[in-house]
């Protein structure tokens, strides 16, 4: 089974690499650049997983989890918090709002595939 999995990262090369590393575990990836994208494209694609930067223009991660969470078509996405910001209060906040997993920048290869592919087959 092909996990679903949607970036929304504003940073190019950090996109580009996560859809490679996850393209190459095969898995299906879509990308948005902002978080008003990432909730359109969440809408039309349902992925399985979401990773979600939280540093974002337009809406920042926090909020479009908020969104998510509250949205009874969404709700059942699973979404990684993946983000530079891994001071304490930024987890708690990630985990308050209903993230399903918590990952710091830089962040390592193996570990995101790991996740990305754990919170998938939940779904």
């Amino acid at each position: 089974m092909s996990v679903n999995v949607l970036i929304a990262e504003d940073e190019q090369n950090i996109a580009e690499s996560l859809r490679f590393i996850l393209e190459q575990a095969g898995c299906d990836v879509r990308h948005a650049l902002d978080g008003e994208e990432a909730l359109k494209e969440a809408r039309i694609s349902t992925p399985d997983v979401l990773i979600l930067d939280v540093m974002l223009p337009s809406l920042n991660g926090f909020d479009v989890l908020k969104t998510i969470r509250s949205d009874s078509d969404l709700t059942d996405i699973a979404v990684l918090i993946l983000t530079a910001k891994g001071q304490s209060h930024d987890r708690k906040t990630a985990d308050t709002l209903g993230a399903d997993a918590f990952v710091t920048k830089p962040f390592s290869n193996s570990e995101i595939v790991a996740e990305v592919l754990r919170l998938g087959a939940k779904s």
